[in-house]
């Protein structure tokens, strides 16, 4: 029997990440694999049913003896270490990381004849050269995050530790190299001169793809964001300088912003945007850490969804509301403006405020558009699957033997 081992470098929150490490350890279990996990951390295990519909619970679950909020990257740079202390005992044919800290990993293969599966979400490991394009200040996505004091020590150190785990080129030393979307493959091949394989997460399996959306006639005049109350997010500016300019071109428009504050900093921002929707005297429905039964039934009712973070690695809050036949607008950066909106095909993007007015002022008035873009949300979900996923996973792995 083929023996896997899945890491994933923290596990305990319902992010895309954690969709893709527990997809992989449920495919790899159902192909008929003796499955291991290996967590940084304790986590809720039963939680992913809740969360994606992915039933891991009869996968052995290796952790450190500890539970964590915070300091999440750089738990990063410790990933390596639960599954150093499994490997030795269970001896797997197929070992799975999605973080480049994997040294100490990639060292013992010559002893216990393992082969690698890397999967890339961003190649974070370049974001420290100051010479790159792809230096962290250049990028918005993270100097959203981190570009002030004192976040920029915190990243700057867990760049600093990460080095002292780095594998080197990918593509050196693991027999399988992935990546979340073209976006970030771009990223990779720009950096090390070779493209990953591109396997877009799935949709969770808990998320059906629905048949027959509400009609536009019977939806409110709402635009819906969902996604964790963060700066990356990019709530404020919504809130700040879109909604101010689209309720004067779509008088009465709402805003429904859904998402979770589960640290201090996530409920700090949730009431800056709060306070903010206040002073603007805006229409904005805030709902935090609401079930997936309410975000659903918001999703139905709006019209169009807006994503407003900058070089998003994938999206899967995006795709979520495709799959519930949701017109999406999208920021043209990313692994959302290029595989789920697909440039422009799907979905729509922009990169000024005027042009992402003018996108949302579209689809919550022209029935026509709407219905047009609701179809290609379909279409494209349909085409990324838990099953699709496992599919194409499937055929990886036959490569391998």
């Amino acid at each position: 029997m083929v023996k896997a081992l899945v890491t994933h470098h923290y596990w305990d929150r319902p992010g895309g990440g954690e969709i893709v490490a527990a997809a992989f350890a449920r495919a790899f279990k159902d192909l008929g694999f003796q499955t291991e996990i290996t967590a940084t951390t304790r986590f809720c295990v039963p939680c992913y049913k809740d969360w994606f519909g992915i039933d891991i619970t009869d996968i052995p679950v290796h952790s450190m003896p500890f539970k964590l909020r915070a300091f999440g990257i750089y738990l990063r740079t410790i990933s390596w270490l639960p599954a150093t202390w499994v490997i030795p005992r269970l001896k797997p044919d197929l070992v799975f990381v999605d973080f480049y800290q994997t040294r100490p990993i990639i060292a013992m293969k010559r002893r216990y004849g393992f082969k690698t599966m890397e999967y890339i979400h961003y190649p974070m490991e370049v974001i420290h050269n100051k010479a790159s394009p792809h230096y962290w200040k250049n990028d918005p996505y993270i100097m959203e995050r981190y570009g002030k004091f004192p976040w920029n020590i915190y990243l700057v150190g867990s760049l600093w530790l990460g080095e002292r785990f780095n594998r080197g080129n990918p593509f050196e030393v693991n027999e399988v190299v992935m990546a979340n979307s073209r976006w970030t493959a771009n990223v990779v091949r720009d950096v090390y001169g070779e493209e990953p394989i591109v396997l877009n997460p799935p949709i969770p399996p808990n998320v059906p793809i629905i048949k027959e959306p509400r009609p536009f006639g019977e939806r409110q005049l709402a635009v819906i964001m969902i996604g964790r109350f963060s700066w990356e997010k990019r709530y404020h500016w919504v809130v700040g300088e879109l909604m101010p300019r689209l309720t004067k071109e779509v008088p009465g428009v709402k805003l429904v912003i859904v998402g979770g504050t589960g640290t201090k900093t996530s409920q700090d921002y949730y009431e800056r945007i709060r306070r903010m929707a206040i002073e603007n005297k805006l229409n904005v429905e805030l709902y935090p850490n609401a079930p997936g039964d309410v975000k659903v039934a918001l999703m139905d009712q709006a019209r169009a969804f807006l994503h407003a973070t900058i070089n998003e690695h994938w999206g899967v809050v995006v795709a979520e509301a495709m799959a519930r036949g949701l017109p999406v607008v999208v920021h043209r950066s990313g692994g959302a403006w290029s595989d789920l909106a697909m440039n422009g095909e799907v979905g729509l993007g922009y990169e000024s405020v005027d042009e992402a007015v003018e996108a949302l002022a579209k689809l919550l008035t022209d029935g026509k558009a709407w219905s047009h873009y609701s179809g290609k949300s379909l279409g494209r979900v349909g085409e990324i699957t838990f099953d699709n996923f496992v599919s194409r996973l499937s055929e990886l792995v036959k490569k391998l033997a």
